[in-house]
């Protein structure tokens, strides 16, 4: 049997994020990078189980207890080259991908069934900048207040500051 080497073992990674979790998904906010990722049931759990101490396969098997549901090796493989791709794992020292890369489409063909896939959906969270609320144009405005306009607060305006 090939041996894994610990360095190898899929890790998550905890640095930078924001982790929320709810009923049936997990929201995780990555700060580094600005996005939102929602984990399904199946995914979470694959990536609440690497803790750098677990094969893919032993992944598998505590899952199958867990659920009560058989999760192949496969399934667990899909979701930690998912993982990957949104960097929610630790990076390995080895620089190309360990876990190959298989769509939900084949893997349907090969179990037959689509139960308890892992899926990720991201989107772009704006940053703090980016979010926060402007003043509209003619309305009252200081020096530390954003006005939504790129002219920005006009001090001399009749009736005192606004916005341009």
């Amino acid at each position: 049997m090939k041996r894994t080497r610990p360095s190898q073992l899929p890790r998550l990674r905890e640095h930078a994020l924001v982790i929320h979790d709810l009923p049936d998904e997990v929201l995780v906010y990555d700060r580094e990078r600005d996005l939102a990722h929602c984990l399904n049931q199946t995914a979470a759990l694959v990536w609440r189980a690497c803790d750098g101490k677990l094969t893919p396969l032993e992944i598998a098997r505590k899952l199958t207890a867990e659920l009560d549901t058989p999760i192949s090796e496969e399934v667990v493989l899909l979701a930690l080259a998912q993982l990957e791709k949104f960097r929610l794992l630790e990076r390995s020292k080895i620089n190309s991908s360990k876990y190959p890369a298989i769509s939900r489409r084949q893997m349907v063909r090969t179990l037959g069934v689509a139960v308890a896939l892992p899926v990720i959906t991201s989107i772009v969270a704006p940053t703090p900048a980016q979010a926060a609320t402007c003043i509209p144009t003619n309305a009252p405005c200081s020096p530390s207040v954003l006005c939504c306009s790129p002219l920005g607060c006009n001090p001399g305006a009749p009736g005192g500051p606004k916005c341009r």
